[in-house]
């Protein structure tokens, strides 16, 4: 049960929902999985790569939360506390299964239909960045390309990445740092390649 004092530290949104959670009610916790499924489900796959993996990191992520939601103190948002719990399991299972990842966010730019031909064009030019972009990020190691998912594509700060990965800050930071000249070094060769 939260004290005053912790309910001021974040106010969030659906906190009614939340609440009722904490009471085991299961209308409730259908209401906060239907609002972060797909936030956690995309989080959980940029770490694994691995829809059907993701998808059951994503449930049994939802079920842990809700098991120990009466350790949610609201010093953060709702979403970031269960952010961190896909990502904490996202990257239990990866270690269990020791398979390289990648973590590249899907997206496709979705050109207009009178210009369809040369969008599509363009669209198969875009796919073949991300190709390679996820490539690169695939030869990364895993330290590097762990640290570059959470700060790129998670929005994770250093201080937020060290705690996740017991490290100090500035381990991340440098990891971070190397990854980035690392990445870029793979796609000019890459680019000289062609």
């Amino acid at each position: 049960m939260q004290t005053d004092k912790q309910q001021a530290l974040y106010k969030n949104i659906h906190q009614d929902v939340i609440d009722r959670c904490r009471k085991g009610e299961q209308k409730a916790q259908f209401q906060i999985y239907k609002l972060y499924y797909k936030a956690m489900f995309n989080t959980s796959f940029r770490i694994v790569n691995d829809r059907m993996e993701a998808e059951d990191i994503m449930q049994e992520a939802f079920l842990k939360a809700f098991d120990k939601i009466h350790t949610y103190s609201g010093k953060v948002s709702f979403g970031a506390w269960l952010k961190r719990i896909v990502i904490n399991h996202s990257l239990d299972e990866l270690k269990k299964k020791k398979i390289e990842l990648d973590s590249l966010e899907d997206s496709v730019y979705n050109p207009e239909e009178e210009e369809k031909a040369e969008e599509e064009e363009e669209e198969t030019e875009i796919w073949n960045k991300v190709e390679e972009i996820r490539e690169a990020i695939n030869g990364l190691p895993d330290g590097y390309r762990i640290v570059l998912s959470l700060y790129l594509l998670e929005g994770f700060d250093h201080e937020e990445i060290a705690e996740i990965l017991n490290m100090t800050s500035s381990t991340s930071r440098s990891q971070y740092t190397r990854a980035k000249n690392k990445l870029r070094e793979e796609l000019a060769k890459n680019r000289n390649k062609k």
